[in-house]
């Protein structure tokens, strides 16, 4: 009784002192947790109270100003940081079951034996299979501090009895570069999929091996890249661009502006450039990518870019929660902000964009595009006309492919067939597969779906409830039969086998690969005046 007196007292006082003086903006913040806190009908989370507090404060600004919470930061900065401390292994959930689908090279996972194929039951004493876990929840279990030790009892195929594997978690890395290989006698492609620590020297590893079998010209595949550090942008960028030439500019009302450009010697990077893009490149994809185009080094094929031109500084709490906080926009070499429109505190309407580009026909057709006169800029060397305002408009426009789509195919792919069924393939057949194609080039160059395989997929999607359609499987069978080799490829090789696989069915990866092999196009294109 005596507390809630003093509490009373209190905020009777701060009640008398607001009637004679003003508040400020964070005296009052501090007054109502005060009055929530202690006057509210039923018990309050205070640290809960505050962070929602902080989401609010936040959802007035722009989209892209957050606040995550200690776990929400260490999942936010993993790929970025290029590592993380776990067993070392890729792995799939089809029916409730933890398949290994590969194990990093030198990781824990393979010092111990544990192969492809391996079922994962439980770690220590944690039953995995049968729970309908989802990836976030195995990765929870799987992952933990360096060091520190783990039991898995798997399941092998022909092996009557569960193995059980004692692992100590070690560093993993996260890599940026998810493929990289000749895609004709001269031209190289490297497919990138985030911007971290070490992306930059990633490339460059990948590109030397590629110019030691022959690479003069290289794609870069920015597709579905959302971004990450501004400063790895800025390092790739340099092994393309002269010395001396400008990368990206930053601007804000509390921060100093800042201009980035090369500052090293002539990248190590000659010939054609051409950047593969789509709605979904971002953030720092869409620095390189505005850089390449404005400085005239490089040619951009695919869709208009996602449109985030704000960067973002974090300022982390002693607990391990943190503000990423919107500072500045950057700005390409030509000057434009490639940020596309929002209202403060419309975060919902923002996020509907990518729908109303849908609705727009924007996907298809180029010309359903429209930029202002007023955002048109000029690139830095051939001054042809590029515009800012929402993303980074490709020099070749490649429209969304759904040739192959069928509700056959939907279902095949949605309801998990196609990846059970290669689960079971490759555990049947690795063997014999590794032994008739023991490097990746020759199952890529000789390996194909034939045609008793794709009667057991048939079977095997007919067994669980999905009648066959011959008309679109007619349509579709193509691109099935490419993402059956790609899984395959994963399973037996790498990850970024299955990009490989499928490269040639993909329009914006053939309309690149067209261009740059075409000198005078090229040409045209990067010298046109607008």
């Amino acid at each position: 009784m005596k507390k809630l007196l003093i509490a009373l007292a209190a905020c009777a006082s701060l009640v008398a002192s607001a009637q004679t003086r003003d508040f400020t903006a964070s005296q009052k913040l501090r007054y109502a947790e005060g009055i929530i806190y202690n006057f509210y009908v039923e018990p309050v989370d205070e640290d809960s109270l505050v962070e929602e507090g902080i989401k609010a404060m936040l959802s007035t600004l722009d989209p892209h100003s957050q606040f995550s919470s200690p776990e929400e930061t260490r999942e936010l900065n993993q790929p970025l940081e290029g590592k993380f401390s776990g067993i070392g292994i890729m792995f799939n959930i089809v029916q409730d079951t933890v398949y290994v689908i590969q194990t990093t090279v030198g990781g824990p996972s393979e010092k111990v034996g544990i192969r492809p194929g391996d079922r994962i039951i439980s770690a220590n004493d944690t039953i995995i299979a049968g729970k309908k876990l989802k990836n976030t929840d195995i990765l929870k279990i799987l992952r933990g501090p360096k060091g520190s030790q783990v039991s898995l009892k798997v399941k092998r195929g022909g092996v009557p009895d569960y193995i059980t594997f004692l692992l100590k978690r070690d560093d993993i890395p996260i890599y940026s570069v998810d493929d990289a290989y000749m895609a004709n006698d001269s031209v190289g492609y490297i497919r990138i999929s985030r911007f971290a620590e070490g992306t930059a020297e990633e490339v460059a590893q990948a590109a030397a091996k590629l110019r030691k079998k022959g690479m003069k010209h290289v794609i870069l595949d920015l597709e579905d890249n959302t971004g990450g550090y501004l400063g790895a942008a800025v390092q790739l960028a340099s092994q393309f661009l002269p010395k001396g030439a400008p990368v990206v500019s930053t601007k804000g009302l509390r921060v100093e502006p800042m201009t980035f450009s090369v500052e090293t010697e002539d990248g190590d990077l000659a010939g054609r450039v051409v950047l593969m893009v789509n709605q979904y490149s971002a953030s720092a994809s869409e620095i390189l990518a505005g850089a390449m185009q404005d400085n005239d080094r490089g040619l951009v094929v695919g869709r208009r870019t996602y449109g985030k031109g704000l960067v973002q500084r974090p300022f982390p709490f002693p607990d391990g929660s943190m503000i990423r906080l919107t500072t500045a926009r950057y700005y390409t070499p030509s000057g434009r902000c490639i940020q596309k429109p929002y209202e403060k505190g419309h975060g919902d309407e923002y996020r509907l964009d990518m729908l109303n580009r849908y609705n727009s026909g924007e996907l298809w057709s180029a010309d359903s595009i429209h930029f202002e006169d007023s955002l048109k800029v000029y690139t830095l060397k051939n001054h042809r006309t590029v515009y800012g305002g929402g993303g980074i408009m490709p020099d070749v426009f490649v429209p969304v492919d759904t040739t192959y789509f069928t509700p056959y195919y939907r279902d095949l792919v949605a309801k998990g067939i196609v990846n059970t069924f290669i689960l079971s393939e490759v555990d049947k057949r690795r063997k014999s597969l590794l032994t008739r194609y023991p490097t990746e080039d020759d199952f890529q160059e000789r390996f194909e779906v034939d045609k008793a395989m794709e009667e057991r997929l048939i079977e095997a999607a007919s067994e669980d409830g999905l009648k066959f359609n011959e008309e679109e499987w007619t349509r579709s069978g193509v691109y099935v039969r490419a993402i059956l080799k790609g899984l395959m490829a994963r399973d037996l090789y790498d990850k970024g086998s299955y990009v490989r696989s499928t490269n040639n069915l993909n329009p914006v990866f053939v309309s690149a690969l067209e261009l740059i092999i075409d000198p005078e196009r090229y040409e045209a294109l990067i010298k046109r005046q607008d």
